[in-house]
Formats: C-alpha cells, structure tokens, sequence
C-alpha cells in the first residue's frame, strides 16, 4: 500500500507538472487558457497527496525523504518564489510561471529517475527497495514535529510578513508601511515657490477612530479639503458602498462614519458611478452585496459565477484610480487659486499618482508624519509616529 501510495504520489507530481507546462505554455505564446481548468484538478489532487506524504514522513521513516520532501514542498516553494516576483516583476508573471513549470517537470524527471535507480520507466514508480526498514518511530516523529514548529512554520511566517512589508511599501510608494503592530501611513507637505501648499493624507476605508480624529485636528480652518466618495446619481448600486461590516468584525471605525471634518471647507471631488464602465459597476454590485449582506453560500456562489471580461483588469484600474485620480487634479488645480491650503485626504491608493502629478506642478515635498492607523494589539496613542 505505501509503494503504491508514493508511486501515486509522484506520478501525480509528473502529471501536474506536464499540465502546468502545456497550460503556461500555452498561455504565454498562444493566449488560450483551454488546459487551465484540467491544471486547476491536477494541481489540487498533487496538493492532496503531497500533504497527505508530508504528514506520512511525520509517522514514519520509510518514506523516503530525499524523494519525497522535494514533492511534498514544491508548491509551497512555488508559491513563496512568486511572492517577490509579483512585487517587483509583476508584468513578467506568465513567464516565471513557465519557468516554475519548467522546473517542476525537471525536477520530477530527476526525481523518477532516482527512484527508479536510472532510465528505467516501469510500475510502481517507487520500488519497495527505495523504502527504509524502519517503522514507527517516537524520534522520527518528534524530530519531525520540532524543525516543524520551530524552524520552518516561523521561516514561512517572516519570509510572508517580510514580502508583505515590501509590496505594501512598493504599491504605496510608501505612503503605507507594514511593521509587527500594525499599519501606518505617511502624510506628506508639499510647497510651491508661490507659497500655495498641498497635503496628502493617506486614508483607509477603516482604521482607529483615533487616527481619523487626529486628522481632522490637523486641517488649517482656511483650507479647502477635497472629500472622496464616489455618488451614484442614477442608482446604479443595488447596494451602498459600505464597509460597516468589515469595520464591526475588525473592531474598528468606518471612514464614512468617523471621519467628518469641521475645519475648512469641505469640497466634494469625487466622479459618479454613471463613469464607470458595466463591468466595473456589475463587480462593484457583487463585491457590495457580500458586503452588506455576508458570504453567504448564495451570494459566494454569485461570485464564483461571475465571469469578467478580457478587459477587466484595465477597466477597473481606470474606473477606480486613473479616471478619478485625474478628476481630481483638475479639481486641485481649480482649487488652487482660492485658497493657499488644499488637503487631499483620499484613499491610499491614489496617494503615488497624485503625488507625481502635483510636483509636476512645481510642487515639491517639504515635511512628512507618519500615523498608524490600523494597531494589531490594542488601541493605542494616535498620531505621529516616526515622523520625518
């Protein structure tokens, strides 16, 4: 049964890693996604068996690990190596997919070939010499649990968090960064020779009630604050735009509730809903009624339904930041020559492309602060924090 069941193991492996080729391959040079979904079920029973291996090296030394440890930790591998890809290289993603295929099917053909003691291709895959004598064994398994707990859960853990400080830092331009006890933003000063200045003030849907009340605190009662928040004059939305739920189950303050400021003159400088392609209000729709009325299996499975358009991905990054980052730099610029202070407190996200479009302006950045926002133990003082 064990022979069998390793030799299934690998063959699986094999077959995965022939699929995932022919797939990316295919996508790469051909645009055709036809074997994505045969990957998608060879890629999750390879899963099934590799951990279903992994736990049996656990119990027992028979299988052995300089076969199977490779198999077994492949795909976790895989997946933490494009971590950082997908940070730094993220247009090149298909090809280091192929490249991860590539070596999955080496790997596996080096792996055969070592079970198998040469080029020598026959049933089963792992003959029952390549097993060890031993049985059962307290040390095996204690020894195995050990560099588990201690040594490569933690590894995975600071490899994850130290890759998500980076593309949180890289996406933002670092307006937002992540350390051990939470997240922060950076609010930044800019000033022309004229005198006129701009502050921009990363904001998050939700975050401490502290840190949206100690920015209110900070606009100048002779300012003009461009306000963010899509309308939605024709009633496209089946729901409201809500982050009430999240904000519940995080213990934290909703934007839209929290943050009202009452010094200077509050602008609204956001776009209409009536701007945004179908695609993008009909994924909006969705993603709102699992909002507002939970996952439930009913609206998951709407989700899971939904098939967007080739051209979703470009909609939506022009619906949500291009189209309403440059409504509100025309909003910025005619606001210019009323006041001499203008604050932008809008999301995070938007904060990299106004930043470059405003020194082209002949703005450049004289001070910045940075406030946590989100603490991930306890609540805490709100305010500066390393501020520079």
């Amino acid at each position: 049964m064990l022979v069998v069941g390793l030799s299934l193991c690998l063959g699986l492996f094999l077959a995965d890693a022939v699929v995932s080729l022919a797939d990316d391959s295919l996508i790469l040079f051909c645009g055709s996604h036809v074997l994505s979904g045969l990957r998608g079920i060879a890629g999750f029973l390879t899963l099934l068996m590799s951990v279903g291996v992994y736990c049996l090296m656990g119990l027992t030394p028979k299988a052995p690990k300089r076969l199977f440890l490779p198999v077994a930790l492949f795909q976790l591998a895989a997946v933490l190596t494009l971590y950082p890809f997908a940070i730094y290289f993220y247009g090149h993603l298909q090809q280091i997919a192929w490249g991860i295929s590539v070596g999955q099917v080496l790997l596996g053909g080096w792996l055969l070939v070592g079970a198998q003691g040469g080029f020598k291709f026959r049933w089963p895959l792992v003959p029952a010499k390549q097993l060890s004598a031993q049985g059962f064994s307290w040390r095996n398994l204690g020894g195995f649990a050990l560099v588990n707990a201690l040594v490569l859960v933690p590894a995975i853990l600071v490899y994850v968090f130290v890759c998500s400080s980076r593309a949180v830092n890289h996406f933002t331009d670092g307006f937002m960064a992540l350390h051990p006890n939470g997240f922060s933003v950076q609010v930044r000063k800019y000033m022309r020779n004229d005198g006129k200045t701009i502050e921009l003030f990363p904001m998050t849907h939700v975050a401490d009630a502290g840190f949206y009340q100690h920015v209110e605190k900070t606009f100048p009662t002779n300012s003009i604050i461009l306000m963010e928040g899509v309308t939605d004059s024709q009633n496209l939305l089946t729901n409201k735009i809500s982050y009430a739920r999240m904000a519940r189950a995080l213990g934290l303050a909703e934007q839209h509730e929290a943050f009202e400021p009452t010094r200077g003159k509050l602008v609204r400088a956001d776009v209409d809903v009536n701007q945004f392609s179908a695609d993008t209000i009909q994924l909006l729709n969705l993603v709102m009624l699992v909002q507002a009325k939970g996952a439930t299996p009913e609206n998951v499975m709407k989700l899971m339904e939904y098939a967007p358009s080739p051209k979703m991905e470009e909609e939506l990054i022009n619906d949500l930041l291009r189209n309403r980052n440059r409504h509100l730099m025309e909003e910025i610029k005619s606001h210019l020559s009323k006041t001499d202070h203008v604050m932008v407190p809008w999301g995070v996200a938007h904060m990299p492309g106004i930043a470059k479009e405003i020194q082209e302006l002949g703005f450049r950045l004289v001070d910045s602060e940075d406030y946590m926002v989100i603490r991930f133990h306890g609540q805490g003082k709100q305010g500066g924090g390393d501020g520079a």
